[in-house]
């Protein structure tokens, strides 16, 4: 079992060794993929890599597809350039972080809107009573601060 730093170590460089891979493939169903992470498992045997396409919803499945079809030869590349005595195998995961990330700046600018209206309504609202019923009398609260002289 590898510790922390040498699996991160490890992954950084499997991540950067795939992205080059990646970019030198010939198979046209492979478009602008980005490599995001890459994770490996404790014993170094595996890793996950994660990454982004670039375009619509069948762009991403060629590419899933020519990346899965690739998974060999990538896997050959980058185990020849780390040198490890055992070669990760790699599987491919689209990485929907970016994804998500809109979403949520989607649902922070419904929630913002919605705020900025509620302040516009507020703007002109009036008490429908006192602005503060707690306050008591200015003159009694003057009088019982003042000390005796």
């Amino acid at each position: 079992m590898a510790d922390a730093a040498k699996r991160a170590q490890v992954s950084k460089r499997v991540m950067e060794l795939t992205a080059q891979a990646v970019r030198k493939l010939k198979d046209p169903r492979v478009g602008m993929v980005t490599i995001t992470d890459a994770r490996m498992t404790p014993d170094l045997r595996e890793a996950t890599v994660f990454y982004t396409v670039l375009g619509d919803e069948d762009q991403v499945k060629d590419s899933a597809a020519g990346l899965e079809r690739a998974t060999g030869h990538l896997r050959t590349t980058v185990g020849q350039a780390l040198g490890m005595r055992h070669t990760p195998s790699l599987k491919f995961v689209a990485d929907t972080v970016p994804d998500q990330a809109n979403r949520i700046e989607e649902l922070l600018a419904k929630a913002a809107a919605a705020d900025a209206e509620v302040h516009r309504i507020a703007e002109n609202a009036a008490y429908a009573g006192d602005a503060n019923p707690y306050n008591a009398d200015d003159d009694e609260d003057e009088a019982a601060e003042e000390p005796s002289k």
